[in-house]
């Protein structure tokens, strides 16, 4: 995959080569550090998650370097040939399609047989919608939890969104636009309405919004307009206080629990109502999905 590249000439020391770790504009171009455009301008080679979308970002740039595909499909058989490279004192860069490699995007493997092959690892700090959304949010940002993205089955993302429900640090989740709604209407299920969140789209690029609410409000901010529902989705969810932290149960597990045990969808969604302070109607709704399933 790789031999083409390998017979190009490199600018080879007799020392080992340099991997340099890139971040790059999440969205607005002008967000590239100089040191990173001055790297890209002075490596042997360019590893891109999708190179016709870092084309666009090198042109703005006036950067000729060489670029080559490095995505999930391919980064563990161009490892090898990638060392290589490295052993011979090439320098190369890894960039994803945006943002800081590595934040749900590949890479890892190659970091790690960098690290098992003494190959020298230089980051170059920039973008991370991570980052970019948290600073924005009004949450505690001095802990939280990167969850990235979840599931693309709504049974697997209830599941672990069930598994959060007492985290206390903020919450941080990558959403795509297809599935925006139904995971904040998951959250909202799961955590509750009032549980407050921050909803940042497109961040960073021409239609930048954020929304901070309660989740019943933003989730009718967007359910309400199909053009909010499009873009890039970082979702910042308010972590549980203590005494949510302790709570024994969670809506969503005590009412699978009644029905489960043959109790009629509107008594369970009382009887869980009760317990948790949670709004009746939602758990009804709530209830009666779960009953479908």
């Amino acid at each position: 995959m790789f031999d083409q590249i390998i017979q190009v000439e490199f600018n080879v020391s007799d020392n080992s080569g340099v991997l340099y770790v890139i971040a790059t504009p999440i969205g607005n171009l002008q967000d590239i550090s100089f040191r990173a455009k001055q790297i890209l301008q002075e490596v042997d080679l360019i590893l891109a998650e999708d190179t016709r979308h870092s084309r666009i970002l090198l042109e703005h740039l006036h950067i000729e370097t060489p670029m080559q595909s490095y995505h999930e499909f391919n980064e563990q058989t161009a490892i090898p040939d990638l060392l290589t490279l490295l052993k011979r004192g090439s320098r190369l860069a890894l960039i994803s399609d945006a943002g800081t490699p590595l934040l749900c995007d590949p890479g890892y493997p190659l970091i790690k047989a960098a690290h098992e092959h003494d190959i020298k690892l230089v980051p170059i700090p920039g973008p991370a919608a991570v980052l970019t959304a948290l600073s924005i949010s009004g949450m505690a940002v001095d802990k939280f939890v990167f969850e990235g993205f979840l599931s693309g089955k709504s049974a697997a993302r209830r599941k672990r969104l069930q598994e959060l429900t007492r985290e206390t640090r903020t919450l941080v989740f990558y959403e795509a636009p297809h599935r925006i709604l139904d995971f904040l209407q998951e959250v909202r299920d799961i955590f509750g309405a009032e549980r407050m969140i921050c909803v940042c789209r497109e961040l960073t690029k021409k239609f930048e919004t954020i929304y901070r609410d309660s989740c019943g409000k933003v989730l009718e901010v967007l359910a309400s307009d199909p053009m909010q529902q499009k873009g890039e989705f970082v979702v910042i969810l308010e972590g549980a206080d203590m005494g949510q932290a302790q709570e024994p149960g969670t809506g969503e597990r005590i009412v699978e629990i009644l029905l489960k045990h043959g109790i009629p969808v509107k008594q369970a969604s009382s009887i869980t109502a009760e317990i948790t302070g949670a709004r009746k109607n939602e758990l009804y709704k709530l209830a009666l999905q779960l009953s479908d399933q």
